[in-house]
């Protein structure tokens, strides 16, 4: 509604005689009370699931708002200066009306029904008044438009407190949810957690699920918004490196979801295990997290452990592996160093393959001829150690590790 609709000095309210005006606001007044019960009456029987809030002397809250919003609206008819522009609305009543919607999780449509159907029933009332008062139609039509305008300042007051109120819940949820994830996500070396697990996942809605995947994002900018994962999937965007639990992360079409919401995202989700060990998925997720930035894992994109099992596994414990393979490969120090990554390659294809000598050089792409004369020379190096089980399953091992970081090279010939 425009300022040019409100009751305005050039308005035909404006030309209502002063006398007439006055004895409106003053019937209009008293009979407010009687008014305010009619239209409580008619709400609770079009909309009795609405709750009815008492004030400390037992009377309904929305009684008494109506009450002022209908004495505040007319008091505004009587005064002298119309150029005003819209009612004051009383404050904080339909405030706390929106607030109250808010908190109990129901949209404001039932509201913004009762409000119109309020100035309906209003606006009968004035008109009967209006008539016995012979006040000229053209005067009573601007009532109802501003009958309308005024209700739009209700319904703004009732949406700021809805807001307030949403905005609370939600962060009393994204507390509660931190809270529950901290205490998923801890180490416990001691006790049962399933009972307290169980008690902050109902405070929250969030049914505990059998096995939980936990993941660990990189944001893609500093004012990333946070992905859209779903209502079941847990996120705390709270840390440096957004952290999040995946229930039931081998559900059907669950894997599909997360690739849609976390596109642009890069980061990777620890392997499913049992609700109280999601410390060990995260675990994992934060090993392989560390491998992407060290580049051996794909970055820029969003990575699940249980797909990267070996390069988990053997790319972790480096002082081990590296303590391994200065043992393992000690004859290989006294060649060229080309030439000994050659025969390192060599021999991970023969230990891969158990294969002859074809076998192997189709393996690496090299003549038959070449891999006979370097396993003949691997033999000379290593001895008869490379037909012990044992350490044919080290060289294995440090080899593979090697040829994840990139050691082993890419030439063959």
């Amino acid at each position: 509604m425009t300022a040019s609709r409100t009751l305005t000095a050039r308005s035909a309210w404006h030309a209502v005689p002063r006398h007439q005006v006055r004895r409106f606001a003053e019937i209009a007044l008293a009979e407010a009370p009687a008014l305010a019960e009619e239209i409580m009456g008619e709400i609770r029987r079009e909309y009795p699931h609405l709750p009815v809030v008492l004030d400390d002397s037992g009377e309904p809250m929305a009684l008494i708002g109506i009450r002022r919003a209908i004495e505040a609206f007319v008091r505004h008819l009587a005064q002298g200066d119309h150029t005003v522009g819209r009612p004051t609305v009383p404050p904080g009543v339909f405030q706390d009306f929106g607030r109250g919607e808010g908190r109990g999780g129901r949209s404001l449509d039932a509201l913004q029904a009762t409000y119109r159907m309020g100035v309906r029933m209003a606006w009968r009332r004035f008109a009967e008044i209006g008539q016995r008062l012979d006040i000229p139609p053209p005067a009573m039509y601007e009532l109802v438009d501003a009958g309308y305008e005024y209700l739009d300042g209700l319904v703004d007051q009732s949406v700021r407190g809805y807001a307030e109120a949403a905005a609370r819940q939600a962060g009393e949820r994204l507390r509660l949810q931190r809270r529950l994830m901290d205490l998923m996500l801890a180490e416990h070396h001691r006790g049962d957690p399933s009972d307290a697990l169980a008690e902050r996942a109902a405070r929250i809605g969030w049914p505990v699920p059998g096995r939980v995947a936990a993941g660990v994002l990189l944001r893609p900018a500093r004012e990333a918004v946070a992905p859209a994962v779903g209502q079941g999937v847990l996120l705390d965007m709270e840390h440096e490196r957004p952290r999040m639990i995946v229930p039931e992360p081998d559900a059907a079409g669950r894997r599909e979801l997360l690739d849609r919401a976390l596109a642009g995202w890069s980061g990777a989700i620890g392997p499913p295990v049992p609700v109280t060990e999601a410390a060990k998925s995260l675990r994992w997720a934060e090993a392989a997290v560390r491998l992407m930035e060290r580049g051996l894992l794909p970055s820029g994109e969003v990575l699940y452990c249980a797909e990267h099992t070996e390069a988990l596994v053997l790319l972790q414990p480096e002082e081990l592996i590296d303590d391994l393979a200065l043992r393992c490969l000690a004859p290989l120090a006294h060649c060229a160093p080309a030439h000994g990554q050659r025969l390192a390659q060599t021999l991970l294809a023969w230990l891969e393959t158990r294969g002859g000598a074809p076998e192997v050089a189709a393996r690496l792409g090299v003549h038959p001829q070449t891999v006979r004369y370097r396993l003949r020379q691997i033999r000379e190096l290593f001895g008869g150690s490379v037909d012990d089980p044992d350490r044919r399953f080290e060289l294995e091992l440090v080899l593979r590790a090697h040829r994840l970081r990139g050691l082993l090279g890419n030439a063959v010939e």
